[in-house]
Order: C-alpha cells, then structure tokens, then sequence
C-alpha cells in the first residue's frame, strides 16, 4: 500500500502505519516546519520528505505517486478552543481546503483516507466541505472524537478523525454519527473482526505487558511510562522553578507514578501552567497539597517536575526508536509532541479504515 503523508509534522502516522502492521510504503511526506521535518528525517531518513506549502501541491502530482491512501493532521489552530476560531476565514486554514479541491481529480488507486484534527473540528465549516468531498467522490466516512484513554493509555486527548474510502468497501462496523466510543466490529465478519482485536490488544499491551496492572479505570498507571534513570542533573532541567511554584501552584494539575490519568499534553507545554499538560509529583504528598500553597520550601521539597519529552513521547505512543536530534530544543520537542499525534489511535483507526 502506497501512502502520502500530509502535514506530516514528526512522523506520528508514519509510526502509526507501522504499528497496525500494514505492509505499506510511505512514498512521499510533506510538511513547511523545518524542524518537525528535520524531526522527520531524524526518524525516517529514508523516506521521500518535501519542505513546501501544500498549496502548491497539484492533483497530477498526488496521481503520478500512485497512491491508496492519504493520511493528513492539518493546522488545528483555526478551530482550537483557545484560539480565535476563525474556521475557514484564517489563513491556515487554506492548506485543507486545497486539498479538499484536489480530492475528486484523484485516480485510482486511491481509495482511503483519514483526517485528524483538534475536538471541535466537527462544528466548522471546513469539516462541512470536506464531508461533502468525501459525498461528491462517492466515499463513505465516519467521524470520532476519541481519546488514548479509551486504549488504556493514562492520558487525555480527544480529537477528531475521519476515516472515509469507497461506497464499494463497506467497514467493518455500522457507520452512522459522530462515534465517541469505539465501534462495535460486525460479528458476521469473522476475519475481518478477529484482525482488528488483535490490533487493539497489541497496541493496548505494547508497553506494559502486564496490562491486569491496569486501575479501576481500564487504565494503565503512569509509572509504567517514566524515565526510572534519570540522573539528577537531568532531572534538575525538569523541575518547576520558584517563581511558578510561588505564584501558579494552586493551577497546577499534579499526578504521580501510581496515577491513572493526566491532561492532554499541548504545545505550549512548560511555557504555560494552566491547560497545557500534567505535572509530576514523584512521590506522595504529605497531607493536603492545597494547604502547601505559598509554603515554598515545602513545595520545593516536593520535588515537582515536567514529564520529559520522551514520556510525553511514551504518553502519545511514539516507539522507544523515536528519538529527537540533539540540536532541537526542549521548548521545541515540547511544541512539536504538542502538534502531534496519538500513535495508538491512529493505528487503531488505519486498520479499521483496510479491513
């Protein structure tokens, strides 16, 4: 299977399309961010990587790649909750809405495709035009809103997908409205059914083989996705500095080892306190945290610290291979695992989209 990978940022669906174990080639990747796509060719340096606006990209160039499948996570900022939500009005926005006018020139064997974008993506107008190319090329879809909780990953992160091919191949499942849970298989559909399980139960124990080690949640704990050797002058990197700890600590979302669950990592992710990510409390807390506001020393032997970027990496289900080269930033890796993907789900979602 021949694939295009739009927007292609650090690679999160390249890994994805390895992880549902799909024989596939991604034939070319294409991304305008210089250090995601430097981030790219880190990971991927045998992949075919453009550094160019998908404006510029022409139908008879996606024709002449022979491809089945486009996999693209588009700019989310016209339709994110804090920004100004400008839909189809802002600017980048038009990246999308190019691709969307190149969808009905496409030639077979082109015939899957999946879109993932920020939870309210399904109230613009941008996704209205392209439900109605998915309709005038003949595709069914389906649209989620799902999060790696539901693959009992500890962390919160709902976005949106769409998942859309031919009318002439029917999924696997019932398609109907906007899905919030993961679909109910066909049971008439033996093989089918039996591939996509061993997905989920692949991607579910990838990390921990032990998932019995799961809470009441369905979840697995966070302490089976942190560093356990970092030395201390590593660690010191990650610790929250006074000034935040004197003025923003009652903000702060505090999780510890034996947590089931934190806040969607974004990319503003250790510039920002409140709403961009979890912080991590080694050890536990003595008594009431809240009663601990103000109390800097106290505070400070708490020893409170970002995740790195390589558990964030974990929490999104990027592969122990991912790496980043030495020359990108912190506050770079931060914002480009902020714009990123959810491995998992987007494999979970590949191979419901060929079976």
């Amino acid at each position: 299977m021949k694939v295009l990978e739009l927007f292609s940022g650090i690679g999160g669906m390249h890994y994805a399309l390895k992880e549902c174990d799909i024989n596939s080639t991604v034939k070319m990747a294409i991304d305008i961010n210089t250090v995601a796509n430097h981030v790219y060719r880190h990971n991927f340096p045998q992949t075919k990587l453009l550094s160019r606006n998908i404006l510029s990209l022409s139908a008879e160039e996606i024709n002449n790649l022979n491809i089945d499948m486009i996999l693209m996570s588009p700019p989310c900022q016209p339709f994110t909750r804090v920004g100004l939500k400008k839909d189809v009005a802002d600017d980048r926005s038009s990246p999308l809405l190019h691709i969307i006018k190149v969808l009905p020139n496409l030639k077979d064997p082109f015939k899957y495709v999946l879109v993932e974008n920020v939870k309210g993506f399904e109230l613009s107008e941008a996704r209205n035009r392209l439900v109605q190319a998915m309709l005038r090329i003949d595709f069914v879809f389906q649209e989620f809103i799902l999060s790696p909780s539901q693959l009992s990953i500890p962390n919160s992160r709902h976005r949106y997908y769409l998942i859309a091919k031919p009318n002439t191949l029917p999924f696997c499942f019932q398609v109907g409205s906007l899905m919030e849970h993961l679909p109910e298989l066909k049971s008439d559909d033996c093989e089918r059914t039996v591939g996509i399980r061993r997905v989920i139960s692949g991607l579910r124990g990838r990390i921990c083989s032990e998932v019995s080690t799961a809470s009441d949640t369905g979840c697995l704990e966070l302490r089976h996705f942190l560093e356990n050797e970092l030395d201390d002058v590593h660690l010191e990197g990650f610790l929250l500095p006074d000034k935040l700890l004197s003025r923003h600590f009652p903000l702060l979302d505090l999780v510890g080892p034996r947590s089931a669950r934190s806040c969607c990592f974004t990319k503003a992710y250790g510039r920002y306190v409140e709403g961009t990510g979890s912080v991590l409390c080694p050890a536990p807390p003595p008594g009431d945290l809240l009663g601990l506001a103000g109390d800097l020393p106290r505070l400070k032997a708490l020893r409170l610290r970002y995740f790195t970027d390589r558990e964030v990496a974990r929490l999104m289900c990027f592969p122990e291979c991912f790496g980043f080269p030495e020359d990108v930033t912190w506050k770079q890796r931060y914002r480009l695992l902020g714009n990123s993907v959810n491995v998992h789900v987007v494999a979970l979602l590949i191979a419901l989209l060929v079976a």
